[in-house]
């Protein structure tokens, strides 16, 4: 199971812990990373992982690739994102269209683009 623990520190930042790990979230992106740009970062990481995955599978030297990820927030209500653009860049390593393709659907296996694109059951509790 995963697990994070989010702390209050102060005003709209917060320390969250997972394992042996600790990362600064705050809003206004002053003393940490915003939880919307958290979110891209575990989108883009977790395809990065997949990219890794497949490239010791196919024995290709993909690394040293940068992923970015961007999104607007929506105007209407419910904000959130609706779309979410990733770029991945592996400087100048061509792969054919077959690799491309193979790669593509590969990453999609990633269980973060799995979970936004699956639209998940969200239970909110007050203790």
């Amino acid at each position: 199971m995963y697990k994070a623990q989010v702390t209050h520190k102060k005003d709209f930042t917060f320390l969250v812990k997972s394992g042996n790990h600790e990362v600064t979230i705050d809003a206004k992106g002053e003393e940490g990373i915003s939880p919307p740009d958290a979110l891209l970062a575990s989108f883009g990481s977790c395809l990065g992982v997949y990219i890794r995955k497949y490239a010791v599978g196919a024995k290709l030297p993909l690394e040293n690739f940068n992923i970015s990820v961007e999104a607007d927030f929506t105007k209407e209500s419910p904000v959130r994102f609706k779309v979410i653009n990733v770029v991945v860049d592996f400087k100048n390593f061509g792969l054919d269209g077959r690799r491309k393709n193979a790669l593509l659907e590969f990453i999609k296996n990633c269980p973060v683009h799995n979970t936004l694109k699956g639209n998940p059951h969200l239970e909110l509790k007050i203790s």
